[in-house]
């Protein structure tokens, strides 16, 4: 007998004192574990995500220098019946819809699927007060939700400078890096069980200018001294092509903000 796939959630964040509480309690029921790497942050962070692993058992916080120490937590479920979640700081999720989304992984609806991308409002004011919030919608802008069958490969090698990004996977037999499901090309944002508002051009961190896209650690990596200093100064030059792509639209988002009544899974 098969058993039932389980969902764990990695999260890598650094300095998002602002959302992180919200992005990771939202995710809590969703997620059977969620480990949480918090690199090197110097704001409100750290106490944040204390709070959060006495609240949940099944949440674990890595502190670390290292960004790879995301892909490591992560490289032993290769092979087995698990969906990873990547969620970071920045990204809000609606509960509700993701225990619709829950149900149709646990039965196995998308196991012949490799990664299965949602839709993403990129977010460019949020005003919580009024619940609306203002940005580009994916599509036609580009998605960056993260969520991955591990069953469908044997190992994610190579060099990974974070979780989820870089490296070779290794397919098993029936599976390949084009087997992605856009469930965007089937039903709308309104109808969708999986969608994400992107606070990715608001600032995340009490530590963080207004106005300025960070860039993320891929990216960090491999810039120049000459996108280093334009990034300084206006922010993560590939969010600015990837994300504002399309119409500036409004959109209602009660649901991310709401607070969700914590369901407490035993540790695994």
């Amino acid at each position: 007998m098969t058993s039932a796939p389980r969902i764990v959630g990695i999260s890598l964040v650094r300095n998002e004192d602002r959302f992180v509480d919200r992005a990771l309690r939202n995710v809590l029921d969703f997620c059977d574990e969620l480990h949480v790497v918090d690199h090197a942050s110097t704001d409100g962070t750290p106490a944040i995500l204390d709070r959060l692993a006495r609240d949940a058992p099944h949440v674990s916080v890595v502190r670390t220098d290292d960004p790879r120490t995301s892909h490591d937590l992560i490289a032993p479920y290769a092979g087995r019946p698990v969906w990873v979640f990547g969620v970071d700081g920045d990204e809000l999720y609606e509960p509700e819809r993701l225990d619709r989304l829950r149900a149709r992984l646990i039965a196995g609806e998308f196991d012949r699927w490799w990664t299965v991308f949602g839709h993403v409002l990129h977010c460019t004011a949020l005003d919580v007060d009024t619940g609306i919030a203002r940005g580009h919608l994916a599509p036609p802008a580009r998605s960056m939700t993260k969520l991955y069958n591990f069953a469908a490969i044997d190992e994610w090698a190579g060099a990974v400078p974070q979780r989820l990004h870089g490296g070779t996977p290794r397919f098993r037999e029936g599976y390949s890096a084009d087997r992605r499901l856009a469930v965007f090309h089937e039903i709308d944002w309104e109808a969708t069980p999986f969608r994400c508002v992107h606070l990715c051009f608001v600032p995340r961190s009490s530590l963080d200018r207004a106005g300025r896209s960070r860039r993320n650690v891929s990216e960090s990596q491999r810039a120049g001294v000459l996108a280093s200093a334009y990034s300084a100064l206006r922010g993560s030059r590939w969010k600015q092509r990837k994300y504002r792509t399309g119409p500036l639209v409004e959109q209602r988002v009660d649901g991310f903000l709401r607070p969700a009544p914590l369901q407490v899974r035993a540790a695994p």
